[in-house]
């Protein structure tokens, strides 16, 4: 552990990312009868452990008490998948195993689930893009039954599980203790969503569902959604870039508002909620614990915003807003003005690419000035290349303001490019009053010579480091 630069600890072998090579393999599977009280082992991120892995599972019996294993990003190959699948019975109290990022177990993973036995522990489970086939779905659903404490399923971006998604539906009623889905980017379809519904009502510890990524699933939700409001403890749901369709969002308007329990709400890239999206953000007043809610790219009107800002008032809890990409924001975020003033615990406030003007920068400082937004951390004002150089100039004088931002992004579009001269001065002069700012975005701002020799002896001279992003 020493020759890896890493502290010896008996219970947790953290291994990860450390280069390990094959020889490095054999050497830890000799360590292992020196470490029964081993609960955790990570060897991620070392693509030589593929091919290896049958030299230290027989060697497994030795930590009998291990609770996690995680071999992500391994190239795991079919013999590393039988080896893994013959050590289950070793290893009886295993509670996670994340074999995500290894394609190879596409189409094998079956040699894995055969060997899960009744009365397995296993709570977490991620096999997050693995080249899953249609039959690798059909030999999960198969053991859900044998895995009834399953508490975490992650099958995000495998993009042909959809195919057999009706059949692990049917299967879920078997994990009634289920409290994270992610199902991102899984090729689901209509159908699938149909048989996801009816799952739901054997869900209802479910904390986390992630379905984003369908793109064909649009137009589905008007005839699956009956059981996804008896979901009273989820607490994120996530939608963006599903297709939505006007008739989904009417349906959502009456569904979403039920889950009583929702913190986070994601409807990113849903061009077509901008239309009707009025009735939803309205409502979002009844979910007082709503922490983070992010409509970016959705084609947000006037009327969505004020619809937005009505309902923001009574959203106490609010830390995260992200309204980028909707270009209806610019010259109209004094809409949300009462709504900033009561955001008292916002941390992120993401304005990228909304046409903003001005006038926008000059109400967020003077907000700040007024002792709003004090915990701000993160603010990304990005691709606005209609902001003025007076703008920029009023907005770096009142920046100073902001004590608690870590990021700060001002970069243009990429196709652009502008002299930052008349108000360098001015956000130099801003940065010393940030003693907590590590990250600024500046792409594609022509900085002089004598700009760029500020910058790069910025930290040095003031004792910092601040990531320039120039």
């Amino acid at each position: 552990m020493e020759k890896l630069g890493k502290k010896p600890n008996s219970k947790n072998l953290d291994l990860n990312n450390c280069a390990l090579s094959a020889a490095d393999i054999t050497e830890l599977a000799s360590l292992l009868p020196f470490l029964p009280e081993l609960e955790e082992l990570s060897l991620s991120w070392n693509g030589c452990v593929g091919g290896t892995l049958r030299a230290l599972t027989v060697h497994l019996h030795h930590v009998n008490l291990l609770k996690v294993l995680r071999l992500n990003n391994c190239r795991l190959t079919a013999e590393d998948v039988i080896s893994l699948g013959e050590a289950f019975e070793m290893v009886s109290q295993l509670e996670e195993l994340d074999l995500s990022w290894n394609s190879n177990i596409g189409g094998k993973l079956s040699l894995l689930t055969k060997k899960l036995q009744e009365g397995c522990k296993l709570k977490c489970l991620k096999i997050t893009d693995c080249n899953l086939t249609a039959k690798d779905g059909e030999s999960l659903a198969e053991i859900l039954n044998v895995i009834p404490n399953l508490e975490v399923l992650d099958l995000s971006i495998n993009k042909n599980i959809g195919c057999s998604m009706k059949v692990i539906a049917q299967e879920l009623k078997n994990v009634p203790g289920l409290k994270e889905l992610n199902l991102h980017m899984c090729g689901l379809k209509q159908d699938s969503l149909q048989g996801l519904d009816t799952a739901l009502q054997h869900l209802a510890e479910l904390r986390k569902l992630d379905i984003s990524c369908n793109r064909e699933i649009g137009g589905g939700f008007k005839d699956s959604t009956a059981h996804l409001a008896s979901l009273k403890n989820l607490e994120v749901l996530d939608l963006h870039q599903c297709s939505v369709t006007e008739e989904d969002m009417t349906v959502l308007s009456q569904v979403i508002p039920l889950l009583s329990s929702l913190q986070e709400l994601n409807l990113s890239s849903n061009k077509n909620v901008g239309l009707s999206s009025d009735p939803l953000l309205g409502k979002l007043r009844f979910l007082p614990k709503l922490r983070s809610v992010t409509i970016s790219n959705c084609g947000l009107g006037e009327e969505s915003l004020s619809s937005l800002a009505e309902a923001a008032l009574h959203l106490p809890e609010l830390k995260i807003l992200d309204l980028s990409w909707n270009k209806c924001v610019g010259g109209n975020l004094k809409l949300l003005l009462g709504a900033l003033k009561l955001a008292t615990e916002i941390q992120v406030l993401r304005l990228s690419s909304c046409n903003l003007v001005a006038e926008d920068l000059a109400l967020l400082t003077s907000l700040r000035q007024d002792g709003h937004l004090a915990r701000l951390q993160k603010l990304d004002l990005s691709y606005n290349n209609s902001i003025s150089d007076e703008g920029w100039a009023v907005f770096c004088q009142g920046l100073g303001a902001f004590k608690e931002l870590l990021e700060l992004d001002v970069s243009l579009r990429p196709s652009s490019c502008r002299d930052c001269g008349p108000w360098f001065r001015e956000l130099l002069a801003a940065l010393m009053q940030l003693p907590a700012l590590a990250e600024l975005g500046m792409q594609r701002w022509a900085l002089s010579e004598s700009q760029r020799k500020q910058i790069e002896g910025f930290n040095q001279d003031n004792k910092r480091n601040i990531r320039f992003d120039c």
